[in-house]
């Protein structure tokens, strides 16, 4: 059975290979009309990469979902792709960030052998969080780049301490949630027709809703503001299956943002440009324009790979991968990134499903979701049905924090799916042996 597993991610990973290295000639031979001298070079490194993660999945979890790896890989290749379109000094730094993450990858595989050993250290995880979001506000440390005070400079690495404090925060909050699910789906007071639980036990969606704030006024970050709290109220629902629990998480959100806009000029033009940024077009409204001219430009089938020109896009290799896959692979292109986000954003819910331990289970669904969250908050953005924010489409975007993290969540959902495969392993022969005696 394991065999056949790591088989078929094998076979998916030779596909993606082939995508990613058909996509990198047809970029090169747009500059030119010969194929890239470092081809072989690129091709080697390709299939180096992915054939570790590979042995590493299948020496270390050998029981684990077989398409989470290669639907990471897909997206990663994607993203490198329209990249070396973009910028090709950008190219050489992601391939750099990409090895990095791989390493990370196979680092989490080798340290975490079992997910339950997270679930004792939850406190230490939630203060190491907190003091990774409130790093960049930390003077001479924190820098502000496009805007946004989200980076922390150590000599010459920059890097977006949030990425990781992000997943922190998850292991903590399953772990509470674990502990406290039952004081919490039960509820003690009662406000119209929904049902509360003591105040006390709201303490860490609190403490999460004040994070959010926190990051939305000072670090002026809206997308990583609302995408952490969208990920722990989502986590609080699939811990009590209470709608009230979404509806207070909204309504608290709204509140803080509704407040924000009031008293923060910068709240004020994001939420303006999202409603007309026509009048703006020449500034603030300027990316945004540009988006929706990339995505009309791309049309059904788009102009091909290397033809278009969404590099007039501001940060079109980050924050606006999605509307440069859209120009140059139009609609088609556009779906199939979107059915590979969705792919793995159901894979990793179906891992939630399947585990038999409460921690796994909530663990995996917070990772999930922020998948899932985050790659409707810039995809959303961009295509201007919330307002742009500045995460990065996960796998996709240019940016080596996000790179790096990503990969790790993609470990850590591996490892909670091969510790279901062998728990049902061991679990098989006592029913058998059950049912001889």
């Amino acid at each position: 059975m394991n065999r056949r597993l790591r088989n078929t991610e094998l076979r998916l990973g030779i596909l993606v290979v082939l995508i990613t290295t058909f996509g990198y000639v047809l970029v090169q031979l747009a500059d030119k009309p010969n194929l890239p001298s470092e081809l072989w070079i690129f091709l080697g490194a390709v299939i180096v990469l992915y054939a570790a993660a590979h042995l590493a999945v299948r020496r270390l979890a050998p029981g684990a979902n077989p398409v989470l790896l290669p639907l990471g890989a897909f997206l990663s290749g994607i993203g490198f792709v329209t990249i070396s379109r973009l910028d090709r000094d950008l190219a050489r730094s992601q391939a750099g960030w990409m090895a990095v993450g791989v390493a990370a990858f196979i680092v989490t595989l080798l340290l975490v052998r079992r997910i339950r050993t997270l679930e004792r250290y939850r406190y230490t995880f939630l203060l190491i969080g907190i003091v990774a979001v409130l790093l960049p506000l930390v003077p001479k440390i924190g820098k502000e780049i496009n805007g946004a005070r989200l980076w922390v400079g150590i000599g010459p690495l920059n890097f977006q301490p949030g990425e990781a404090a992000k997943v922190l925060l998850v292991i903590f909050f399953a772990a509470y949630l674990v502990d406290k699910r039952e004081l919490l789906a039960s509820g003690t007071r009662r406000l119209g027709r929904l049902t509360l639980p003591d105040p006390k036990h709201l303490g860490p969606l609190l403490l999460v809703w004040g994070i959010s704030i926190l990051i939305m006024v000072q670090q002026k970050d809206l997308g990583s503001a609302l995408l952490f709290f969208a990920v722990f109220s989502s986590m609080l629902y699939i811990a009590t299956e209470r709608a009230s629990y979404l509806v207070i998480g909204g309504a608290l959100f709204i509140g803080g943002a509704t407040i924000a806009y009031q008293l923060f000029d910068h709240v004020q033009v994001r939420v303006s440009t999202w409603l007309n940024p026509w009048p703006v077009a020449d500034g603030k409204g300027f990316q945004i324009i540009q988006s929706l001219f990339a995505f009309g430009t791309g049309g059904f089938s788009g102009t091909g790979l290397g033809l278009g020109n969404p590099q007039q896009i501001p940060n079109a290799a980050s924050d606006f991968i999605f509307s440069a896959v859209g120009e140059e692979l139009g609609l088609i292109g556009a779906i199939a990134v979107l059915s590979a986000i969705l792919l793995l954003v159901g894979s990793s819910f179906n891992v939630a499903i399947k585990a038999t331990r409460p921690f796994s289970k909530l663990f995996a669904g917070g990772l999930a979701s922020i998948f899932g969250i985050q790659s409707f908050i810039i995809i959303g953005g961009v295509t201007r049905v919330i307002p742009l924010t500045g995460v990065t489409l996960p796998f996709v975007s240019y940016g080596g924090s996000s790179l790096v993290a990503n990969f790790v969540i993609l470990a850590l959902l591996i490892r909670i799916s091969d510790d279901t495969a062998r728990a049902g392993e061991t679990a098989a022969p006592r029913v058998s042996t059950a049912r001889t005696q």
